[in-house]
């Protein structure tokens, strides 16, 4: 077996160098939308600038004749509401803050992260017995690995250091979000290419300080624990998977718990606000809009940061267990063995290259550049990175490779194809940072559209914020799935697995949908009531009761996630534990085949009814006009489409990616107690 032309010391050199160019680089993006200041002072520039759309210096609202001071006022003070709880003399706006609602849901997950813990400990503890005696290695009987009590403790800490880790990303994405809203909002005024590069930006600074801090902190934690593991790579991999086990469940609880947040205060405001009361999206009348533009940072940009440093973590982790059983970990080629990692760290400098091509290369003059250039950001990274992972391959790997059977692997057959399927899993994420600069690009694009509508700035900013919100939910990628499992299907324990792993995601998105339809059903209600009892109200004299409908939110989504999150986390341990391996290789087969049908179907169902809305609210062609203006019957229609559609793109779809392979993590951190403990039913009857 030939030598990777990398050496172990560059190696060792380059990946945290790319993860700290990651992080300075999303610094930069930051500091770069810190520059637009919301404070009513403007220093206008001698001469016009007509680069990015801005045609003409003078805002738009002060050619209207409106005030610019109260503007930027009411917009700093609108994001604090959101963002932070205060808003001093803005009286209309009752704060809540986004944070607050995380801190809350975060109180809950610390019990779970402390709760889950103990359970690794004492299930891979009992492997053999809380032995502290070294055991023959599974690749070479006459060499000796690391007791498998060692594999409980540090599988433990990368647990809770994956979980950590993923809930920091979460929080520093919606802290970022809800600092950059109404900075697009302001910008937008001075035309949509403006707007669009800070909405970008910013969701650059989320995608790249989760892709460095991801790579950064798996990178440490690895040093670390071959001080103690040296060249046992097979358990130092082995006990790391439960990095990726941590920051998957957090995803779990981020994505569901924010999902039916925001759904619940959406869809609640849709229906009252639109449907009975014909008031316009976002109108600061309706007691449910604090709510609603909460749950998109909570939702749509905390959730979501959380789910793809799960899957980012779950990737990484699976390519290094597999290698860890190949050539590379008996050879203790460590270049060879850090593969998946140095393709994460091309990963990063290819999206800095391509983040230029939508900030600095190219001018957003019209709407209409708007999709064409978030479009071209998949496809530039697409194709230099294509080119990376060539380079890598070619300095990194040897000439040859083998591998080995191993536990972790549920059914022992060839693994001759697992690397390169576990590397292809990591390919697709590794542009993970233009993925979440897209992705969280949307929900501050909206965030930017409800401000300007409750700042009664013109209705020309909320056309423009619209357009770029349209064109962010048409471009984003749905989340990526990879899992892999070859099993006999004509064993009734393997049959049988098949058949429950085939309901279980049926059964977690009607658990997810009632959720949000009971929420949404109490946020009705209260949203109802208001109306009918303040008098003022829709006059505008009045000012509405915000905080009930954040609490309502706030109190069924911590409740209504604990059902389904219990459902995915117990599943794989109750079937490994009593049924066993072969069981469970079915359930996760069968969770697998049934659950990526339904997670595509879900979110192009929900995408089509929330664009048949957008498609007639826009009247951008003859036959939208021809349905009606806001307000129609056919408008009307639409909004309760959406009301379905909602949920089912934004809370029971991405939430099926994290019930595949969270419970196929899982599965693999639990492997070695199932394969020797597995199986109790069996084993008494």
């Amino acid at each position: 077996m030939g030598a990777a032309m990398l050496s172990g010391v560059i190696t060792e050199i380059l990946i945290p160098v790319a993860a700290v160019v990651g992080i300075a680089f999303a610094l930069l993006q930051w500091l770069l939308v810190s520059a637009v200041k919301l404070s009513p002072e403007r220093q206008p520039p001698a001469g016009g600038n007509k680069k990015n759309g801005f045609a003409a210096d003078f805002l738009i609202e002060e050619e209207e004749g409106l005030n610019d001071h109260n503007i930027v006022v009411k917009c700093a003070e609108i994001q604090k509401a959101i963002s932070e709880g205060s808003s001093p003399s803005l009286a209309f706006l009752v704060c809540y803050r986004a944070t607050s609602f995380l801190f809350t849901e975060y109180q809950y997950v610390g019990v779970f992260m402390a709760v889950f813990a103990v359970l690794i400990f004492l299930f891979l503890g009992s492997v053999e017995g809380f032995s502290t005696k070294s055991q023959p290695c599974t690749y070479s009987k006459d060499k000796y690995c690391k007791p498998a009590l060692a594999n409980a403790v540090f599988s433990t800490v990368s647990f809770l250091l994956g979980a950590v880790t993923s809930v920091v990303s979460g929080f520093l994405g919606m802290k970022i979000a809800t600092y950059a809203n109404a900075r697009t909002t302001l910008e937008a005024r001075k035309g949509v290419g403006k707007a669009f590069i800070t909405a970008f930006r910013s969701g650059a600074v989320m995608g790249f300080l989760l892709a460095a801090n991801g790579l950064l902190v798996l990178y440490i934690a690895i040093n670390l624990f071959k001080l103690y593991y040296g060249d046992d790579w097979e358990g130092l991999f082995e006990a790391i998977t439960g990095y990726g086990l941590g920051g998957s469940s957090m995803a779990l609880f981020g994505r569901v718990g924010g999902g039916i947040y925001t759904k619940a205060a959406d869809v609640g405001a849709d229906l009252v606000g639109k449907v009975e009361r014909n008031i316009p999206e976002d109108d600061p009348r309706n007691p449910a809009v604090i709510a609603d533009n909460v749950g998109d940072n909570v939702g749509d940009i905390a959730g979501m940061g959380s789910d793809l440093f799960g899957s980012y973590a779950e990737s990484s982790c699976a390519a290094l267990v597999v290698a860890s059983i190949s050539s590379f970990g008996i050879n203790h080629d460590f270049t060879a063995m850090c593969y998946p990692l140095l393709i994460s760290s091309m990963g990063i400098i290819v999206c800095l290259i391509t983040t230029l091509f939508a900030t600095d290369f190219f001018e957003i003059k019209a709407v209409k550049d708007i999709e064409p250039a978030l479009k071209r950001q998949l496809i530039i990274s697409t194709a230099l990175m294509t080119g990376g992972i060539g380079i890598v391959s070619w300095i990194a790997l040897p000439s040859s490779f083998t591998i080995f059977n191993f536990v972790s692997i549920f059914v022992s057959f060839s693994l001759a194809a697992m690397y390169g399927i576990a590397v292809a899993a990591l390919g697709m994420l590794s542009t993970i940072a233009t993925g979440l600069a897209i992705d969280a690009y949307g929900p501050i694009s909206d965030n930017a559209g409800g401000i300007a509508e409750m700042a009664g700035m013109s209705h020309r900013i909320r056309e423009r914020t619209d357009a770029l919100d349209a064109a962010g939910n048409t471009t984003a990628a749905i989340g990526k799935v990879a899992a892999i499992s070859t099993v006999d299907v004509l064993t009734p324990k393997v049959f049988i697995g098949l058949i429950v792993g085939a309901m279980l995601p049926y059964w977690f998105s009607a658990m997810t949908m009632k959720s949000v339809g009971r929420a949404a059903l109490e946020m009705v209600e209260e949203v109802r009531r208001q109306f009918n009892s303040i008098p003022g109200l829709m006059e505008g004299t009045a000012k509405p009761d915000y905080a009930t409908c954040v609490k309502i939110s706030t109190d069924a989504s911590i409740k209504e996630m604990i059902p389904p999150g219990a459902l995915v986390m117990l599943t794989p341990l109750i079937v490994g534990t009593f049924f066993g391996v072969e069981t469970l290789s079915g359930v996760l087969a069968g969770a697998l085949v049934s659950g990526v049908q339904i997670a595509i179907s879900a979110s192009n169902t929900g995408g089509a009814w929330d664009n048949a809305k957008k498609y007639i609210e826009a009247g951008a062609s003859e036959h939208a006009r021809a349905l009606g203006p806001k307000g129609s019957d056919a408008h009307k229609a639409a909004v309760i489409g959406d009301t379905i559609g909602d949920p089912l793109k934004d809370t029971s779809g991405p939430s099926l990616n994290i019930l595949i392979k969270l419970m196929a993590v899982e599965s693999l951190v639990f492997a070695p107690f199932f394969a020797a403990h597995g199986g109790l039913l069996f084993k008494i009857l």
